[in-house]
C-alpha cells in the first residue's frame, strides 16, 4: 500500500495525461530490466496522483508484474516516463471511481471498471525521474 503523499508529476504533464486517453503501462518483466509489452489502459488523476486499474482485476498479467517489480515505464502524453507502481490505498477508491465516471462517462466499459475486480486492482503510478 502507498501513503497519500503528493505525486511528483509536473503539473503540465499531469494535465496532459488527464485529458488524453493514450496511457500504456510496461512494468518490468521477471528479470527486473526488460520492459513488458505495453498495455493500453484508462488513467485518471486524483489529488495530483495518477491512478490506473486492471480490467481483469488482480489476475491481470500487467498488474501482477507491476506489484512484483514496482517499476517500469509508461507512455503518455507523447513521451515515455520511468515510473514506480504501487498498490493504491483503498481509501482513495471512491475518488478514483468518481474520476473514472467523469472522464469516461458514456463508455460501455465504465460500469465494469467500477466493479470489485478492477477496483481491487487500483495502482498509483509515480515518476521515478521527476
Amino acid at each position: 500500500m502507498t501513503d497519500n503523499t503528493k505525486s511528483a508529476w509536473p503539473e503540465d504533464l499531469l494535465a496532459a495525461i488527464t485529458t488524453s486517453d493514450d496511457l500504456h503501462v510496461s512494468p518490468f518483466r521477471e528479470d527486473g530490466h526488460t520492459y513488458g509489452t505495453p498495455t493500453w489502459i484508462w488513467s485518471v488523476v486524483v489529488d495530483d496522483g495518477l491512478y490506473v486499474r486492471a480490467w481483469n482485476g488482480r489476475r491481470s498479467r500487467w498488474f501482477q508484474a507491476a506489484l512484483t517489480q514496482h517499476a517500469g515505464r509508461v507512455s503518455a502524453a507523447g513521451a515515455e516516463h520511468d515510473v514506480r507502481f504501487d498498490e493504491a490505498d483503498p481509501s482513495v477508491n471512491a475518488r478514483v471511481d468518481a474520476a473514472y465516471e467523469r472522464k469516461y462517462a458514456g463508455s460501455p466499459y465504465l460500469s465494469p471498471m467500477l466493479q470489485d475486480g478492477p477496483t481491487s486492482a487500483t495502482v498509483q503510478i509515480r515518476p521515478t525521474n521527476g
